[in-house]
């Protein structure tokens, strides 16, 4: 067997597809109070899912902020309601991401500095303008073996997707342009 025909086997394999396992956004606003909960609204809003508060791990005197005080908000999409609000939120970016942003596990992250930047969103004055950071995890299948309680095991080192492959991935599958610096 051939060395190009190894390379096509591997693309072939059900088990080498890169999926998208999930999507986070955030918005750390880094108070409590009625400007946390219109952040809430607004993802809520977004998303089609109920934010989940996040809290301050230490006192920072300086800005306000107690240990223990909710502070952000954060909601965990998966499966198709990943996919639509990752397709809208590579929009507000301009279909870019700059090649700093993948990490070498083959994740990725930026941010929209206005949720207004995201295409079918409406201005609402009671709530005002926020921004957040999305970030995305890519997997292959076989990756739960790494995650389960029983009879964890390892996946191989080949298994493992690098940051090229994220980032011929996202390309691909999302018509992202990567910007080198």
């Amino acid at each position: 067997m051939g060395e190009a025909a190894l390379v096509e086997e591997k693309k072939e394999n059900p088990m080498r597809r890169i999926r998208v396992e999930k999507v986070v956004v955030n918005s750390c606003i880094g108070a409590s109070g009625p400007r946390l909960e219109k952040a809430a609204k607004i993802l809520e809003m977004l998303t089609g899912q109920k934010p989940q508060f996040r809290k301050a791990k230490r006192t920072v005197k300086g800005f306000g902020i107690y240990r223990g005080q909710p502070i952000a908000v954060r909601v965990t999409l998966r499966k198709q309601k990943a996919l639509e609000f990752l397709e809208k939120a590579l929009k507000a970016v301009n279909n870019a991401i700059k090649a700093s942003s993948f990490d070498e596990n083959g994740n990725f992250s930026f941010g929209i500095r206005e949720h207004l930047d995201i295409p079918g969103t409406k201005y609402d004055p009671e709530l005002g303008i926020i921004g957040m950071d999305v970030s995305v995890h890519l997997s292959r299948p076989g990756l739960r073996v790494t995650q389960r309680r029983r009879a964890r095991s390892k996946i191989g080192k080949s298994h493992k997707i690098t940051k090229e492959e994220a980032m011929e991935f996202v390309r691909e599958a999302f018509g992202v342009k990567i910007i080198e610096e």
